[in-house]
């Protein structure tokens, strides 16, 4: 409370103070350091071998050489790749750009187009969001006579290329102050160190900077704050042409464009053209100063991401199909030759999510397939990929989002040895699924004025996250749904206020609601206006039943009972008493119809909150397993839900005899 009331007497308002003060921030020096985006940029020449990048670029051009801007096809390799062909045609140098086919080439600097590029007399290829891994490339740029630049911001592997420059602020012997820029962060530092004028530069390119920094996901702190900041003041007041086209074609205000926006909106469409193949839309876009090709421009990319997003439901429906029935393994891998190489990473991020676990899409190619991965509450993706290389064939990327290409015969092997590396980290850490939410709230805090405080925390995104609060005790009133029935609204009351409130994605069913239950909600607060009336409206992340007891607690114990490494102390703290066994049967013999299906979570809670037992979701796990061991009940996991049918008939059942219960008694005596 101490820290809420300086940060209140510091200026900011109760609801911003206790947000902050949540997130560790005890005194407004503390606050302000976090939120400012004024904060001075580091000169580009502490990132190692910048002064021999920007002597190569000079001497390019002082000689005329013909140069190449070599890229990447999503949204920060296209706007790295706009940005420094953009910056080098304007001081005059013949600069041609390079983004390779997704389909044709692949991710990265390849054979192809080194070949293609050294026909056309391309003397300087520099990369921006690759290359970091182009050890062979670099190789033949050499025999070939081409002298390499590369400017990354991707993972090192313990060999660096051989380029006359390397620029990434992960190398390893480096020390610039901010190691997570993103592709298009790394171009401008290369672009301003050029310039001999950051501020100009950035100025020129702010907006382009802050549509890479966002799109890729980079913590909106530090130097990245000021870049998608200024960039945010650009798109507002004075967008390019083609930006502003786009921002038209999919009703993105200026006057409300946001971070979100960006990631939402804005980041699909640009992303589409190099998914579907048709990268050029998005680089002319980009380059373009005419309005009427911009609105052409924009109306084609928009029109890419409706086939992407017909592409992308095929492909989730079939890869669905694929997976195993009954319990999900702890890392999804599947192949087929019909998916689209484009497509397969945004696939892989909802399955990942529905499933929670880490997910690998293969797309198929004869012998070869390429992969897209996402991962799943921290495991870290580049980690297992280079410590499981000698299956693959090539790999790159983040923690969170990978890629690898791997012979047809090995995946069968990936698929074990990866489930295993999932196994093992998870059996160590905490739960999978945890919403991080700031602080309880009251409703009295959430007026209008309140909300409007939070805009002190923008821009908000990846390290700097919108505020989620949470509510509790609160009584649903009214449910209804919208979208076409893909969306709910909620009519919300505790004492005498009341809150609407919209679940994006969510149904009663899926949420397991129905009026007159009494819940607790965790939130992002919003002011919806329309028609020039403003109100408050919660739109809401999770919904759970409200319980007077602390039911919380992880499932480590409950996956070592499966792997065989459950040690006689946690076996002590999973069995089930007569008791809890007692209480959880006659809550599901009390519930009716003719199956349940819930979170294990809400489950568990209702289940505590009936018969005013404690109890966490891993024992009741552990009872629902013994009675399906005795034929009580069939269970099944779906997504994130169970799905229980009681046995018919409701003779009586020896729970001494389950296998579960063996299990344990015999791991607790030993």
């Amino acid at each position: 409370m101490a820290a809420v009331n300086a940060l209140v007497t510091g200026g900011y308002a109760p609801l911003t103070a206790m947000v902050l003060a949540s997130r560790g921030f005890a005194s407004p020096k503390q606050a302000h350091r976090y939120l400012t985006c004024d904060e001075a940029l580091p000169s580009p020449f502490h990132m190692t071998d910048m002064d021999l990048a920007v002597g190569r670029v000079r001497l390019a051009l002082s000689r005329k050489e013909k140069i190449a801007v070599f890229g990447d096809y999503d949204v920060d390799g296209i706007t790295s790749t706009c940005l420094l062909t953009h910056y080098l045609r304007g001081q005059g140098a013949d600069c041609v750009s390079y983004i390779p086919g997704r389909l044709e080439e692949g991710y990265g600097l390849n054979p192809i187009a080194i070949a293609q590029l050294h026909e056309e007399g391309v003397k300087l290829i520099i990369t921006v969001d690759c290359g970091i891994t182009a050890v062979e490339e670099a190789q033949l740029c050499k025999q070939l006579g081409i002298d390499l630049v590369i400017t990354d911001h991707h993972e090192c592997k313990d060999t660096l290329p051989d380029a006359v420059a390397v620029i990434n602020p992960h190398r390893p012997d480096g020390g610039y102050p901010h190691m997570n820029l993103s592709g298009v962060g790394v171009a401008f530092k290369l672009a301003a160190a050029l310039s001999g004028d950051q501020n100009a530069t950035l100025a020129e390119y702010a907006d382009m900077v802050c549509l890479g920094t966002v799109a890729d996901v980079m913590p909106l702190v530090g130097e990245n704050r000021v870049f998608v900041a200024r960039g945010l003041e650009i798109l507002k007041n004075n967008p390019r042409p083609g930006i502003a086209a786009l921002m038209a074609e999919c009703s993105c205000s200026c006057d409300n464009i946001t971070a979100s926006s960006i990631g939402f909106m804005l980041a699909p469409r640009i992303n589409a053209a190099g998914r579907i193949g048709q990268i050029e839309l998005a680089v002319d876009l980009f380059l373009t100063q005419d309005a009427q090709e911009a609105k052409r421009l924009a109306q084609g990319l928009c029109e890419l991401n409706r086939q992407r997003q017909c592409v992308e439901s095929e492909i989730f429906q079939q890869a669905v199909d694929k997976l195993p029935s009954g319990k999900l393994p702890e890392a999804v891998v599947l192949a087929d030759d019909r998916w689209h190489q484009g497509v397969v990473g945004i696939v892989a991020s909802r399955i990942a999510e529905e499933y929670c676990c880490p997910t690998f899409l293969i797309c198929l190619d004869g012998e070869h397939g390429k992969a897209s991965s996402r991962s799943y509450g921290g495991f870290n993706l580049f980690a297992a990929l280079t410590t499981l290389s000698p299956l693959l064939e090539s790999y790159g990327g983040h923690e969170l989002a990978a890629g690898f290409t791997i012979h047809r015969d090995q995946i069968d092997a990936f698929r074990e040895a990866i489930c295993d590396l999932a196994g093992e980290y998870y059996a160590e850490g905490g739960p999978r699924t945890v919403l991080e939410a700031d602080c309880v709230v009251t409703p009295e805090l959430l007026s209008i004025r309140g909300i409007d405080s939070l805009r002190d925390l923008e821009p908000c995104g990846n390290g700097c996250p919108k505020p989620v609060l949470v509510m509790e005790n609160l009584t649903i009133d009214r449910i209804s749904l919208v979208g076409n029935g893909r969306h709910t609204r909620l009519r919300l009351r505790q004492g005498y206020h009341t809150l609407n409130a919209i679940g994006f994605g969510m149904t009663p069913q899926s949420a397991s609601i129905e009026p007159g239950d009494l819940v607790d909600v965790a939130f992002i607060p919003q002011v919806n206006e329309f028609r020039g009336e403003r109100t408050v409206q919660l739109n809401i992340q999770d919904i759970r039943p409200s319980c007077n007891y602390d039911c919380a607690g992880d499932y480590r114990c409950y996956r070592k009972l499966h792997s065989g490494t459950l040690s006689p102390e946690e076996a002590s703290q999973l069995l089930p008493d007569r008791t809890t066994l007692a209480a959880v049967w006659r809550y599901l013999a009390g519930c009716g119809g003719d199956h349940i299906q819930e979170t294990p979570d809400c489950l568990c809670r209702k289940i505590v909150r009936k018969a005013q037992i404690p109890l966490n979701p891993e024992k009741m796990l552990v009872c629902l397993d013994i009675f399906k061991d005795v034929q009580l009940l069939q269970m099944q996991r779906l997504n994130k839900h169970l799905l229980i049918h009681l046995a018919d008939s409701c003779k009586k059942a020896d729970l001494q005899t389950s296998q579960t219960m063996q299990k344990i008694l015999q791991v607790k005596e030993s």
